[in-house]
């Protein structure tokens, strides 16, 4: 090949090349939003939320660290970012949503999210000495494993997550088994991501105050039968008839046989918030002889439900001496200022000493929010299993 056919190759390769290279799309113009920071936590536990939004009329922000049922108002500057500063906050992991021209969306600068059944939430970090308990600190860690099983009830593939204390793996050690329920709109990666339960049983681990333990959170948001109507009423007892059979049949003997348990009542502990504390006294007081431990948070009995309440729950309010030989622990916990529980939790009490079962109960400051439920976990695990 000659040097001028070499040449006259390389300059066609050019020509056919430049329509490509001259189509590439001009660089973007750089905006504030290519170096805003949200949320950021400054000095004095004070913390700053801002989104570029220079084309919205309207930005507020709803948080489970605010108060009431208001929302934030953000102020917007003139090169379109919306900005406001709340605070101090005490050091803790708080969840949060922001509101752009009346459409709830995440902070699109915040990657943590806490995930629902129908909505995502933004989580941040506090950090301090109350969130210790919290925190991942350098101490043996367990595992939270996603698993896989079949529901016999919902004839369906379901999911839930499963902590494995330090050391489960290279032992042949049986554990106690603690079935731990989430709320209302959440799923069962709920306690693990802004529940904390992971770290939080390995800190309480790490301090000797907790016997180690296999944690499972199963998914206790079922879909309703067809035809159920909507709201809390029939159609949520319907699902919560639901979630009993299908922790009893399918989650509990998929536990039992597929992990190294103690299979028996004083190796069992039943709990949940919300909803799924109204799924706790669901299970655990329709069998009486399954859990040796029970734990209903921001949870009760409506007042105008007790009847049938007490009826479902016979064999465990009417033989208090055998109940209480057999429930070593059963403990209540509510927020003082929770609207959606605190009179069904008292009325709750109300019931158990008018049968004579014994109980604990545990009034917390603070409203139906995760910043009770951690706290809750916290207490109410090293009680068990003792």
């Amino acid at each position: 090949m000659t040097s001028q056919t070499i040449l006259a190759r390389l300059v066609f390769l050019s020509s056919a090349a430049a329509p490509f290279i001259h189509a590439q799309p001009p660089a973007r113009p750089a905006t504030p939003n290519d170096t805003l920071v949200s949320p950021e936590v400054l000095a004095g536990n004070r913390v700053a939320f801002r989104i570029y939004a220079p084309k919205a009329a309207a930005v507020t922000l709803r948080g489970d660290f605010m108060e009431g049922p208001g929302a934030m108002n953000l102020e917007k500057d003139a090169n379109g970012v919306w900005s406001v500063t709340t605070g101090p906050l005490v050091p803790d992991f708080y969840s949060y949503s922001l509101n752009v021209d009346g459409v709830r969306t995440i902070d699109p600068k915040n990657a943590l999210i806490k995930q629902g059944i129908t909505s995502l939430d933004n989580v941040f970090f506090v950090p301090g000495a109350e969130a210790a308990f919290e925190d991942a600190k350098p101490v043996p860690h367990g595992e939270v494993r996603m698993v896989w099983y079949k529901s016999s009830t919902l004839d369906a593939i379901r999911r839930m997550h499963v902590y494995t204390p330090p050391g489960y793996d290279g032992g042949s050690a049986r554990y106690p088994v603690f079935y731990l329920l989430h709320g209302g709109g959440d799923e069962d990666s709920g306690w693990s991501s802004i529940g904390r339960a992971g770290f939080i049983i390995d800190n309480l681990l790490a301090a000797n105050k907790a016997k180690p333990m296999i944690v499972v959170m199963p998914n206790g948001s079922m879909p309703r039968p067809p035809n159920a109507p909507a709201g809390p009423g029939p159609g949520a007892a319907l699902a919560q008839e639901r979630f009993a059979g299908e922790l009893m049949k399918d989650v509990i003997p998929y536990v039992e046989s597929h992990y190294r348990v103690v299979a028996d009542a004083a190796n069992r502990a039943l709990a949940g918030l919300s909803m799924g504390g109204g799924q706790t006294l669901r299970v655990g007081l329709t069998n009486p002889d399954m859990f040796a431990y029970l734990g209903v948070w921001s949870a009760g009995v409506n007042p105008q439900t007790s009847p049938d309440f007490e009826k479902r729950s016979a064999a465990f309010l009417e033989y208090p001496e055998k109940t209480n030989k057999a429930v070593k622990l059963f403990w209540i916990g509510v927020g003082a200022k929770d609207p959606l529980a605190y009179a069904g939790s008292k009325n709750l009490i109300e019931l158990l000493k008018r049968h004579g079962i014994a109980h604990e109960y545990h009034e917390s400051p603070g409203g139906h929010t995760w910043i009770n439920w951690r706290h809750y976990l916290n207490e109410f695990a090293p009680l068990l299993f003792r």
